[in-house]
């Protein structure tokens, strides 16, 4: 398959047929012609997944509560690591409360949330 005849992927078929391409190249070097190939079967991927399969950002309470579970933290232990109380955080996961830009700077220096999540 050669980069130049390459057309939008407009099937499910094609899109399977995309991704077996791009493991047969996976390691291209850049500029050569597997590179070239790689490259326009990941833009046409990228475009037909953000067509048929875009994921939806996470609130910052759901990426909170994702965070949690990746790194096995309770209530508790997340009160004791940023010095709140149990009692501030079942607000907050629970809705009742708003996190404070405090909060906020925690979760994104110390737990990695994106801070484009936490200002959605």
């Amino acid at each position: 398959m050669e980069a130049s005849k390459m057309k939008p992927i407009k099937t499910e078929a094609e899109y399977d047929d995309a991704l077996v391409e791009v493991q047969k190249v996976f390691d291209a070097k850049r500029n050569t012609p597997e590179g070239d190939l790689l490259e326009v079967l990941s833009l046409l991927i990228y475009d037909y997944e953000q067509k048929h399969y875009k994921i939806e950002s996470l609130s910052p309470l759901e990426a909170l509560r994702c965070e949690m579970e990746e790194q096995g933290l309770t209530q508790s232990s997340l009160a004791e690591r940023i010095g709140m109380s149990k009692s501030t955080i079942s607000e907050i996961l629970n809705g009742r409360k708003q996190m404070s830009v405090r909060f906020l700077k925690f979760l994104h220096k110390d737990l990695g949330i994106p801070a484009d999540i936490l200002l959605s």
